[in-house]
């Protein structure tokens, strides 16, 4: 029996409004992040309800979907919209969300870690009966700034520090794994993920910049045949005030052949689908990387 599913991403930015017009007014937004939360949150149900429409079994949103991509500046007034990766107020809802849907959802949320204080970047994997399977906190956080604008996010986040480092979640429509963002420039995070069981890995990203857009669409097909996966790639499009920083988008999904086609007219989704049984058998090209690697070489 052939297993097919269909995925989709979210491909959109923040629709919060009226954000200030300059970046000293930021923190007159300092009493509204519940609001901003959750406006966020009921744009994202409303691409899942288009989604399920289509016929899709499993969503990813957008890297820190539910705010701006506050990360441009540092205003410590953000640290307040971390919430709990547990029965914090997004995944409270989403849970709900992917019941009433039957629709498996990778979440990424801003997480504070109630028990130790420390925040994380971190994407929630809800089932599509409304549990919480697990969670993956970012691992890989940059620091830095090119020709388009700055990233700071060490002063929001910490490194991820769960283990296993690289979880897979056994959904019941696939095996998902996540690598977020600048995760994916790194060596051994796709195979660390195939090799524990991954058939999807979402790449949930807010990008930019000349040498970003000239890798993304690089990186995921080299890394999706080398190691028999689909990876579900989105990004941020647009730019949003008082930044506005231009988000390339750029969305897709690719697997072992290549870059699959997007069917879905919404302008906000990107929507493809997959045939896991193409990850089964013998790689067609006579590859073997589990019997052929060489870990002696990393001495």
């Amino acid at each position: 029996m052939t297993r097919l599913v269909k995925l989709a991403l979210t491909e959109t930015s923040n629709v919060y409004e009226p954000m200030p017009t300059t970046v000293d007014r930021l923190p007159d937004l300092s009493d509204r992040l519940d609001e901003i939360r959750e406006t966020n949150l009921d744009h994202h149900v409303e691409l899942m309800t288009a989604a399920q429409k289509e016929g899709v079994q499993i969503i990813g949103f957008g890297e820190l979907f539910a705010a701006p991509y506050f990360a441009l500046d540092r205003h410590a007034f953000w640290r307040n919209l971390a919430e709990s990766a547990e029965d914090g107020p997004t995944i409270s809802r989403l849970s709900a969300e992917a019941r009433r849907n039957s629709m498996v959802i990778v979440a990424p949320i801003y997480e504070l870690d109630e028990s130790t204080g420390q925040r994380f970047n971190t994407t929630v994997v809800i089932d599509s009966d409304g549990e919480r399977i697990g969670s993956y906190r970012k691992c890989h956080i940059p620091e830095g700034k090119n020709e388009t604008g700055a990233f700071h996010e060490t002063f929001y986040y910490e490194k991820g520090n769960q283990k296993p480092t690289l979880p897979v979640f056994a959904t019941r429509v696939a095996r998902v794994g996540v690598s977020t963002c600048y995760d994916r420039h790194f060596e051994g995070v796709v195979s660390g993920l195939t090799q524990r069981g991954a058939e999807i890995i979402f790449s949930p990203a807010v990008t930019f910049g000349e040498k970003s857009e000239r890798l993304w669409p690089l990186e995921f097909p080299v890394d999706a045949a080398r190691h028999r996966v689909y990876i579900a790639g989105s990004n941020r499009r647009g730019a949003e005030p008082p930044w506005n920083t231009e988000y390339f988008g750029q969305s897709y999904v690719c697997g072992p052949g290549g870059v699959l086609p997007n069917t879905s007219h919404h302008p906000n989704l990107v929507v493809s689908e997959v045939d896991l049984d193409r990850l089964q058998g013998r790689d067609s090209a006579g590859w073997n990387f589990t019997r052929d690697r060489r870990d002696d070489l990393k001495d």
